[in-house]
């Protein structure tokens, strides 16, 4: 999981930032909890931060915990995440700053890679696309066609393995565990995410969390 960026988009540490009475970190944690189908939980988190993710895992009945330090981009943090997951032959990935993501997508978006492989969460895109270059529109892509991609992500770790060596050696960098994967051929199955699953970015995203939460989601 990682849990290493500062948001400093939002004005605040967003994973630490209070809702509801409880930080963004928590109940992003709760939700994996409420998976149930991980045997190992590996998080990229700033080393001050750690007593309190032991704390927390420890109150949700997570007994399985490696924290470690993240690096520079967060393909970094969950490369260094993959070290420690040496004897694993399916990897999730999720964001910490998804904090309302379903505990059954967890379990949907694994199901779906140890099917074929690889797997993502994606919503339909519901805004026209634009291809713009120079401020200016090139295209207009096809919304159909188009979805926004969510974590939790899924991979069989050897494709994940595999994926974030060929990234290194050349030179790539991307958003998301799935356009690595994609780079070096796999095909990524997408299942239907959850519009509430929204990372936690700007002010007004802490904004719509806590409207939700207060509102019983």
């Amino acid at each position: 999981m990682p849990a290493f960026g500062r948001g400093v988009r939002t004005g605040e540490d967003k994973l630490w930032a209070v809702a509801c009475g409880r930080p963004v970190f928590e109940i992003t944690l709760e939700a994996v909890a409420a998976a149930g189908c991980f045997d190992l939980l590996v998080v990229a988190a700033p080393e001050p931060r750690w007593d309190q993710i032991r704390a927390l895992t420890i109150a949700h009945g997570l007994e399985h915990v490696v924290l470690i330090e993240g690096g520079d981009r967060r393909q970094d943090s969950v490369a260094r995440a993959l070290q420690r997951c040496e004897d694993a032959q399916w990897v999730s990935v999720h964001d910490a700053a998804r904090p309302l993501a379903p505990p059954q997508l967890f379990r949907s978006v694994l199901e779906a890679a140890q099917a074929e492989g690889a797997a993502i969460a994606g919503v339909p895109c519901v805004d026209t696309v634009k291809h713009v270059q120079d401020g200016t529109v090139i295209s207009t892509l096809d919304r159909s066609t188009l979805v926004a991609a969510q974590t939790p992500q899924a991979f069989a770790a050897d494709v994940l393995r595999r994926a974030h060596a060929h990234a290194t050696e050349q030179g790539i960098e991307a958003a998301d565990d799935a356009a690595l994967v994609e780079a070096i051929g796999v095909r990524v199955r997408v299942v239907p995410g959850d519009p509430r699953n929204f990372k936690v970015t700007v002010p007004q995203d802490l904004v719509m969390l806590r409207a939700l939460l207060e509102n019983g989601r």
